[in-house]
């Protein structure tokens, strides 16, 4: 299929958008679906709405067609094998996939866990319980305040011979910041430690391949790649994956069962039990798809042009403050600002954007230890995030938008 001229109208692919006069910018917090992932999933329940992998009929047999095929569809979006692609609820369960069959037998008393204090929750609250389960510390690297970028002393002071899984996003989901996934692997490598990367804020802004980073293990939502809710994935190296044991129980995960023993069924099968999420399968593959479409040039250069001028706009409005602003112009940044406005709770800053029909994200964003580290007012910030729908008039809606925040709330400026 031929890749788009952007800008294109992609957001005339997108019912939510296009039937709305809305100018969204919260798609880090989830993305709007195209019309083609839509379709897709309505075609499998209307018509394949079979149980995947459960009957040799016709309608089950194009059923386990539709959710096989997606999985090879997904994991060719990110390099992976689809053996070595595993179907979950969202990302925030492949970590914990990852929490409760790895890190027992990876990580022990004395042992530690490193990440960045830029994570989101899903990639903390997962790891400070393994270390309390098995006595380990979780050791944290800083990034810069001034731009919010990690200092390679950090990656190489923090991850040491005790250290045995370093886990951190590609993109934090905060600042855009894109975190130096090699380095990373790199000094991990060295130590013999195993790397966890949460892919979720880069796969719908940048070419991701899983095996080009030397990652172990990859973590990532449909919902922030154009997909439906309820479904991500988790990629593993197949050696670790054969190696580890089933996170659930129940049907199509299983070999054999005798009445005392039970065999496990290879990979992927051996990690999804029960009744899968044949549509939301589906509806993922849809979004590798139409990702596909526009074409990697086409987004990166497209959200490039849109961040340049969303924040050289920020830069010229009097008291609005972007968090980390000295990394941006800089460094590598994807499709995330965060920023502040001078005495107004960023609450009151969604709320008076709503009312111009500008929707962008407000609070801590799941990562409360990053805001209490940068000490940001209110230890919250607004977010505005882009996607490949993101045109100019969003950007510009926004820009006009913001002089009116603090008179609203009555600073007369």
């Amino acid at each position: 299929m031929g890749k788009i001229n952007m800008p294109h109208t992609i957001k005339s692919d997108f019912p939510a958008l296009r039937d709305q006069s809305v100018a969204y910018l919260d798609s880090a917090a989830t993305s709007m679906r195209p019309e083609s992932v839509l379709r897709a999933m309505d075609d499998f329940y209307r018509y394949d709405s079979a149980n995947p992998h459960r009957g040799l009929y016709d309608m089950s047999q194009r059923a386990t067609a539709a959710y096989d095929g997606a999985r090879e569809t997904v994991a060719r979006f990110i390099g992976a094998a689809p053996e070595e692609t595993i179907f979950v609820r969202n990302t925030s369960e492949a970590l914990n996939l990852i929490a409760y069959c790895f890190a027992p037998y990876a990580v022990g008393a004395g042992d530690n866990i490193v990440i960045p204090i830029t994570e989101h929750h899903s990639n903390i609250v997962t790891w400070q319980y393994v270390c309390k389960k098995v006595g380990a510390e979780l050791r944290y690297m800083y990034v810069d305040r001034e731009t919010g970028l990690l200092p390679d002393s950090e990656i190489e002071r923090k991850i040491d011979a005790r250290t045995k899984i370093v886990a951190f996003a590609h993109v934090s989901n905060v600042l855009g910041a894109v975190l130096p996934v090699l380095k990373i692997v790199e000094r991990a490598k060295a130590v013999g430690a195993a790397t966890v990367l949460d892919i979720a804020q880069s796969v719908p802004h940048m070419a991701v391949d899983v095996k080009s980073l030397g990652v172990d293990f990859a973590a990532f939502s449909a919902h922030k790649m154009y997909g439906p809710m309820g479904i991500g994935a988790l990629y593993g190296r197949r050696e670790l994956l054969d190696a580890m044991p089933p996170f659930m129980f129940g049907g199509d995960m299983i070999e054999d069962v005798r009445e005392q023993e039970t065999d496990f069924a290879p990979l992927p099968s051996k990690f999804e039990a029960g009744t899968q999420n044949g549509g939301g399968a589906v509806g993922f593959g849809a979004s590798a798809v139409y990702i596909g479409t526009i074409g990697w040039d086409a987004i990166e250069s497209n959200e490039h042009r849109l961040l340049t001028r969303l924040v050289d706009g920020m830069r010229r409005i009097p008291h609005v403050h972007i968090t980390c602003d000295a990394g941006f112009g800089l460094y590598d940044r994807r499709a995330v600002v965060s920023f502040e406005v001078d005495d107004v709770h960023p609450h009151d800053v969604a709320t008076i954007l709503n009312e111009s029909n500008v929707a962008v994200r407000a609070g801590k964003h799941c990562a409360h230890p990053l805001l209490d580290y940068l000490g940001v007012p209110f230890k919250a910030t607004a977010r505005a995030s882009l996607g490949a729908y993101t045109d100019e008039s969003d950007i510009d809606r926004l820009l006009d938008a913001l002089p009116r925040v603090r008179k609203v709330m009555q600073y007369g400026d």
